[in-house]
């Protein structure tokens, strides 16, 4: 059965000073480009000066501002209560309740929109989330408990089945056994249900975790080790086919821009240097280094040039250490 596709839903992302803010420029000219038609709103949120900063978080280039503005977007300030400087990932979580309690598509900052959002079909009673991640957390201790043991504990904590979750076809010490989501991209109808749960999974991971956690970094893990959980939760779980656009023909979190350039697909690739190459928006974004390098002085196209994408190594991490050993490394 072909879902309806919703006539609107707002997307979520997070801006502050720093990269963040010229990832946001490139977010908002893409989905401009991308899908003009896009009938809800571009919602960035701001996190606001408190206690829990050491620093004003706010966006600190004027013209930054200005651009967003012209863009389309919506700057949505809001407060941080339990994460702030201590853990910036929280905020995802915490801006959650500043929106208006409508279907929401959140998107990490460092993500390109390359075709029509618009025409993806979600079904926003059912959350999911991005499954293109590694296994990289738990990381079990040969003196500790399991891989499963851990998840086990974490549902148990929450009152959750993990029964129903399990992906049966992978082994039983294999992370792909488990709900398991990059938090780049996830959605609900309800950003209030979704952003209570988030919270309170996550607050308690943080100060109260299960025994079987000792040892285990939540830091910076902690959307990832919560987020599975509030999905199942809500009735949701991994992707189907119909959500493929995402990670593929409508979507690239491209994270860094040597990463763009290294792995990412041509369409992607493309999107970014012509969404990029208006006077206006390059005034803006050549002020960050590797964006200035990697977009405007030719940066990008040796990084690409390192690599075949039909043969790229199985790990990230390979792709770093022969990006940093021809000097195209940059954050």
């Amino acid at each position: 059965m072909t879902l309806a596709v919703p006539s609107r839903f707002n997307i979520l992302a997070v801006v502050q000073k720093g990269r963040l803010q010229y990832e946001a420029v490139l977010l908002a000219a893409s989905l401009r480009a991308a899908d003009p038609d896009f009938a809800g709103r571009l919602y960035l949120a701001e996190p606001q000066p408190g206690p829990l900063w050491a620093d004003d978080p706010r966006i600190d280039d004027p013209a930054v501002r200005a651009l967003l503005n012209n863009l389309g977007a919506t700057i949505l300030p809001f407060e941080n209560t339990t994460f702030g400087a201590s853990y910036p990932n929280g905020n995802k979580i915490e801006a959650l309740r500043a929106l208006p309690d409508e279907p929401f598509l959140f998107l990490d900052t460092d993500t390109l929109v390359t075709g029509g959002l618009s025409q993806v079909s979600f079904d926003f009673a059912r959350p999911s989330a991005s499954v293109r991640c590694e296994g990289s957390w738990p990381d079990p201790d040969i003196y500790g408990p399991p891989l499963g043991r851990i998840w086990a504990a974490l549902y148990d904590r929450f009152g959750l089945d993990i029964e129903p979750t399990l992906d049966r076809t992978q082994p039983e010490d294999h992370w792909r056994r488990h709900l398991y989501f990059n938090a780049g991209w996830f959605f609900h109808q309800s950003p209030r249900r979704f952003g209570a749960l988030f919270h309170d999974i996550a607050r308690t991971i943080r100060d109260d975790p299960p025994a079987e956690l000792l040892g285990q970094p939540l830091y910076p893990w902690l959307d990832q080790i919560a987020l599975p959980l509030v999905i199942h939760a809500l009735g949701g779980g991994r992707p189907g086919p119909e959500l493929s656009g995402l990670d593929g023909a409508v979507t690239c979190h491209w994270r860094l821009m040597p990463l763009l350039f290294a792995r990412e697909s041509d369409l992607a690739v493309e999107t970014a240097l012509r969404v990029s190459a208006p006077n206006p928006v390059k005034k803006v974004l050549k002020a960050h280094e590797p964006f200035r390098r990697f977009l405007y002085q030719g940066k990008g196209a040796e990084a690409r040039a390192l690599f075949d994408r039909a043969d790229l190594p199985r790990r990230e991490q390979a792709i770093r250490h022969m990006l940093r050993r021809a000097g195209l490394w940059l954050r």
